[in-house]
Formats: structure tokens, C-alpha cells, sequence
């Protein structure tokens, strides 16, 4: 009689098994996020060079906002997320890099202080959301969009609580805002008031003035 051969699983290529590795990003990510306190989430380009003016806007906007005593948050990449974690260090404030694996493996910035790696996308959002007072959104591509319009959703169907959603670069977001008023308004796939999430600002300043302003209502 033939003696059974063990038949051997790779556990971690099952469907089932990524639900444990789910649960530990959200796990680490909750307990180390949950004690930086008041945070500004700051999104952008990780193509920009520190030549770039909103590279150079982004480091002094960081900069005003932990001098205030927030914890600034970004991906952990290059550009306008190195920008980011350089401000916050140039304050002395706590400078939190969450890191995403990419096939072309990002790596974190120098001026990362706290640092958390996720493989999945959607748990790396949550916690940008999760512990940001506010967004604070640079030029950037895809996924700067889409931080964006996902924030600007879960604040519209009442998800999350309302935030300060401010986008920094008049000229770079007029176009958008422009499309969002004379088309998507007007068509009626969106109401005005829905529009007043989004504040503008071009000043490391005004950045500061929107949140404040938000919190002191």
C-alpha cells in the first residue's frame, strides 16, 4: 500500500491567507499612527525636483505646519513627499513616511522619521485619512488625483467627518476646478455647495489660515 504523500500549500498565495497580512498592516498602522497626534496629510509629484517651486512651497509648507505642532504625513517617496518630510524635520516636528511596495520599489526619503511599509494600497489609505486633520494637495499625477477625489467622496457621502481639503498651486489646479464648475455642476453631477470642500491656497500661509479657520468654526 503506497504511503500518502503530504500534500504541501503555499498558504500565502491563497486568497484566505491575505486576509491575516491585511489585518497586520491595519494592526501596525493603527498603533503607531494613533500616537503622532494632530496630523496634515501632504500629497504630490514624486517627480519634482528640490529645484521645483512647489518642491521648495511644499518643505516650507511642512515647515509652518509643524512649527503648529502637526505631525506631517506623506508616502514616503521622492519629490513633493521628500519635500514634506524635510520641512518637518527643518521643525523639529514628527515626520511620517508611509511607504508603498511598487514593482519599481520606492524607497523612503532620508527625512522619514516614522516609517510604515504597506503591500496594499487601500490600507495605506485609510491611514492617511484616518489621522489627518487636513489634506493638503501639491501638483502631482494619478495617484495625487485620486487621493484627492477619494478624500473628497467619503467627505460627500459622510464616510469620514469633514476636513480641510486644500489644494496648493492656483495656476497648476484652475483648470480642474474650472471643468468641475462649467461641466460636472452644470450637467447636474454635482452640487455647487459640494464644490466648497475644496479651498485654494498659494502661501505656506494660507494653508495654515484654511485649517485653522476650519477648526476654530
Amino acid at each position: 500500500m503506497a504511503k500518502n504523500k503530504a500534500i504541501k500549500y503555499d498558504f500565502t498565495s491563497e486568497e484566505t491567507w491575505r486576509i491575516f497580512r491585511i489585518m497586520a498592516e491595519f494592526v501596525e498602522g493603527f498603533e503607531v499612527l494613533s500616537k503622532i497626534g494632530p496630523a496634515v496629510s501632504i500629497f504630490g509629484s514624486a517627480r519634482l525636483k528640490p529645484t521645483n517651486k512647489y518642491y521648495k512651497l511644499a518643505t516650507e509648507t511642512a515647515k509652518l505646519l509643524a512649527k503648529h505642532n502637526y505631525a506631517i504625513i506623506t508616502g514616503a517617496g521622492p519629490g513633493i513627499m521628500e519635500a514634506a518630510n524635510k520641512g518637518a524635520k527643518l521643525s523639529k516636528g514628527k515626520s511620517v513616511g508611509l511607504n508603498i511596495e511598487v514593482p519599481s520599489e520606492q524607497r523612503p526619503n532620508t527625512y522619514v522619521d516614522i516609517l510604515l511599509d504597506f503591500h496594499y494600497f487601500f490600507v495605506r489609505k485609510v491611514m492617511f485619512v484616518r489621522y489627518a486633520k487636513a489634506f493638503v494637495i501639491f501638483p502631482g499625477g494619478y495617484g495625487t488625483h485620486d487621493e484627492l477625489f477619494e478624500s473628497l467622496n467619503l467627505i460627500e457621502t459622510l464616510k469620514i467627518p469633514r476636513f480641510p481639503v486644500v489644494l496648493v498651486g492656483v495656476k497648476y489646479w484652475k483648470g480642474l476646478l474650472e471643468h468641475l464648475k462649467n461641466n460636472v455642476i452644470k450637467e447636474g453631477c454635482l452640487r455647487k455647495e459640494e464644490l466648497a470642500i475644496i479651498k485654494i491656497a498659494e502661501t505656506p500661509q494660507e494653508v495654515l489660515k484654511e485649517i485653522q479657520k476650519f477648526y476654530h468654526k
